[in-house]
């Protein structure tokens, strides 16, 4: 089956958040008017009376004509041929529930870097099944790309992915523009997991820091955690995939060291001396890592690869592991 993804195309978001309102921002540039699917009824007023986002990035402005924000969930599906999945990933089902308009002639794109809580799926993952697709109609938008910093028009790299590169490329003219470069992938699988790994290990990192260790310990444990994805990817869905360049690598690093990083955040708060339950309280938004450790320790029962960091991190939020004992025990573990 084809997909309307080029000329005339209609591109829509499906979220109101920091990324969500990001990526509007992107295609606005290129396209005269962008769906958008809009929960929140504050957000949603201030978005049709005014052009601004009230919640996030309230400091990027839209033209009122070039953007359609509505709280009908059909509506908004009904009225594209591509979406973009752009909410938390623990609130995806949330979002979709209103859905009854079929996505069988949809092209859909995740921007999201998360796990489904309780099913145990990636966010491709849970669309095709219960929504009966096929991944060949579905894609990523991804890539080490803080919302803020795309906002504030700051240089940024993104990897559209597409089991069909064509289509990728297709797409891409609609993402394009002077401060978003982009490249292109097939590798659905291996890129969505490692934008899902990638939060625990800023987890891990954010916990070193608060509990006081430096940039040369810092160094070791984000090489393996590199290292750690690597054969996570490798061992569970093997493929010719090089995971040093930035959809892989460069995603892990900016979510490591970037104060903007929410994942980076919670681990802070942590190794701070904050319970697991507190720190979450004091999160204004979803870090996503909470709930991928647990996932992937899910998931990785079934191949029991040598996770030592994911592992960690794990028996902290879950398990009630002293943050403190577990990092000490982790350092006898790296090289």
């Amino acid at each position: 089956m084809e997909y309307k993804i080029g000329n005339n195309a209609r591109y829509a978001v499906i979220g109101y958040g920091s990324w969500a309102t990001a990526i509007v921002k992107i295609l606005a540039s290129n396209l005269d008017r962008v769906g958008w699917y809009v929960r929140n009824p504050e957000v949603l007023e201030s978005l049709q009376t005014s052009g601004r986002n009230p919640r996030y990035l309230n400091d990027v402005e839209f033209d009122p004509e070039c953007i359609a924000p509505s709280d009908d969930l059909n509506e908004v599906v009904e009225n594209a041929d591509v979406l973009i999945m752009a909410c938390p990933s623990a609130y995806l089902k949330k979002f979709l529930e209103p859905l009854t308009t079929s996505l069988k002639d949809k092209y859909i794109i995740s921007a999201i870097k998360g796990i489904v809580p309780d099913d145990y799926t990636t966010v491709v993952e849970y669309i095709r099944d219960h929504y009966a697709l096929s991944f060949d109609q579905m894609g990523l938008l991804i890539g080490p790309s803080h919302a803020e910093e795309v906002a504030r028009e700051r240089l940024t790299y993104l990897t559209i992915v597409s089991p069909q590169l064509e289509i990728a490329r297709t797409m891409g003219e609609k993402f394009q523009t002077p401060y978003i470069h982009l490249s292109y992938s097939t590798d659905l699988y291996g890129i969505e997991y490692a934008s899902i790994l990638k939060n625990i290990y800023a987890l891990a990192v954010g916990m070193a820091v608060g509990l006081g260790y430096g940039d040369n310990f810092l160094a070791v444990l984000i090489s393996n955690s590199v290292n750690e994805m690597t054969r996570f990817l490798q061992e569970s869905y093997p493929d010719k995939r090089n995971t040093l360049v930035s959809a892989y690598l460069g995603d892990l690093l900016v979510t490591c060291y970037s104060t903007y990083s929410r994942n980076r955040r919670l681990g802070l708060l942590i190794g701070h001396g904050c319970t697991v339950k507190s720190a979450l309280n004091e999160m204004t938004m979803v870090a996503e890592g909470y709930f991928a450790a647990d996932t992937i320790r899910h998931i990785n029962t079934r191949h029991k690869i040598d996770m030592p960091i994911a592992e960690m991190v794990y028996n902290v939020l879950y398990k009630d592991a002293s943050a403190r004992k577990s990092m000490k025990e982790l350092t006898t573990k790296l090289i």
